[in-house]
């Protein structure tokens, strides 16, 4: 049987149709070296280990992390042949493994966007008190997460919770994360919270909340965030971009909503100061009324009394020259012309007199 005889181009074609067919994808750990970009845009590196190198091919758009020589990473690749007739992994992903690249890769990223301001005070949201409707971003299968719900409802209750499961590790997290982000962002009715959450891990378990991409996502949501990742001790760069960062997933749903036991206290305390206050205004109040009232009195009393003294007196000056008073001391009223032989008539006080004038004298 005759070998197959077929150009350059076909032999590469077929080599290449039988690497997708036999290795469509492969997941490769290893050391960077010989990293370089090219024009901006065009990355080369080699992935190695200590028995062998393997050339590596990527868009500068697909690093989600910055990678060094010597960091230790995992790639997820496509073998390829070039038309040049070298053998090269085409990179679909990449991300640093193991604490020492894991660390080195979050230092120069978090020096990155600090620059740019993405985790200045100034950017960061207040959340509503009374927070009605949240988005909730997390693997609903995780204890994280359960503890999330559960601490909510015990602390509050009422709220309305929407959720987008995730996964919350690994080269595919990210993406999804910032998918669900987008779609909660996206809606009409906006939530008024955006809350992500996962339970403690390793350092590469986390490394999915150090994701540019990811990290820039939660920055430019229009919704309020919540990044609660890990435990205390565990820092992310996706904790720094969001609004409000929560050391634990129960430690947001105790920032996101209020003790209701601590509300109803808080109430009955307010209940009884403004009790107490409007107590001692009214009785301000009785006191004010009661001193007026009193003055109203006694200014009353004293202009009764100028007025009684008044009226005393003017009786007195009325009595003394009241005509029937005159009469009665002995006086008399003559009416009449005073002329020889006229007559005139004499009042007197139980009597009245008619009497001929006999003579007029100038006294």
């Amino acid at each position: 049987m005759e070998n197959l005889v077929v150009s350059v181009s076909d032999a590469i074609e077929l080599i290449n149709q039988t690497l997708d067919y036999a290795f469509p994808t492969l997941v490769i750990e290893g050391e960077v070296a010989s990293f370089k970009v090219n024009q901006g845009k065009f990355v080369f590196f080699d992935i190695k280990d200590d028995g062998g190198t393997l050339g590596c091919f990527m868009m500068v758009f697909q690093l989600r992390q910055p990678v060094e020589d010597g960091m230790r990473v995992r790639v997820v690749v496509s073998p390829k042949v070039t038309n040049w007739g070298k053998f090269s992994l085409t990179v679909r992903d990449i991300q640093p493994v193991g604490e020492g690249s894991l660390k080195r890769a979050f230092e120069l990223l978090k020096e990155k966007l600090d620059k740019e301001g993405l985790f200045v005070p100034e950017r960061k949201r207040t959340l509503p008190a009374f927070p009605e409707r949240i988005a909730v971003i997390s693997s609903t299968q995780a204890a994280g997460y359960a503890d999330f719900v559960r601490l909510l409802n015990e602390r509050w209750g009422g709220v309305q919770v929407d959720v987008a499961h995730v996964q919350v590790q690994g080269i595919e997290a990210p993406k999804q994360i910032i998918r669900a982000l987008q779609y909660f962002n996206e809606q009409e009715n906006l939530p008024e919270i955006i809350v992500i959450v996962r339970g403690g891990g390793s350092a590469d378990d986390l490394a999915a909340f150090n994701d540019e991409p990811l990290v820039r996502a939660i920055a430019a949501s229009r919704v309020p965030t919540v990044v609660g990742v890990g435990h205390e001790v565990d820092e992310s760069l996706a904790d720094m971009a969001a609004d409000v960062r929560a050391a634990t997933p129960s430690h947001a749903a105790q920032l996101i909503v209020p003790d209701k036991h601590d509300v109803l206290r808080g109430a009955r305390h307010d209940v009884m100061r403004v009790a107490n206050v409007v107590y001692r205004a009214t009785d301000e109040l009785s006191n004010t009324i009661r001193r007026l009232l009193t003055g109203a009195i006694d200014a009353f009393d004293e202009r009764f009394g100028r007025v009684s003294e008044l009226l005393a007196t003017s009786r007195t000056v009325l009595e003394a020259y009241d005509p029937q008073a005159v009469l009665a001391r002995g006086y008399a009223i003559i009416r009449g012309t005073a002329k020889v032989g006229g007559t005139i008539e004499v009042e007197q006080a139980k009597r009245y007199i008619t009497a001929e004038v006999t003579d007029v004298r100038d006294k």
